[in-house]
């Protein structure tokens, strides 16, 4: 019997590690340019940053 390929893409993560939906939001360049300085100064990636932002935002 032939063997089953390796599926292609990334494997799926365990249930409930997923993110949830994804959101599309276009910035000005200016605005990312801001929020990647940010990003950056926080050690974190864009998307890291963004979601911190909106949780503190939603918390407060």
């Amino acid at each position: 019997m032939a063997q089953k390929k390796a599926k292609i893409g990334r494997p799926k993560l365990p249930k409930g590690e997923a993110k949830g939906r994804i959101v599309p939001v276009r910035f000005a360049l200016d605005d990312l340019k801001a929020i990647a300085a940010k990003a950056k100064a926080a050690d974190q990636n864009v998307s890291e940053w963004i979601r911190s932002t909106i949780h503190a935002s939603l918390n407060a």
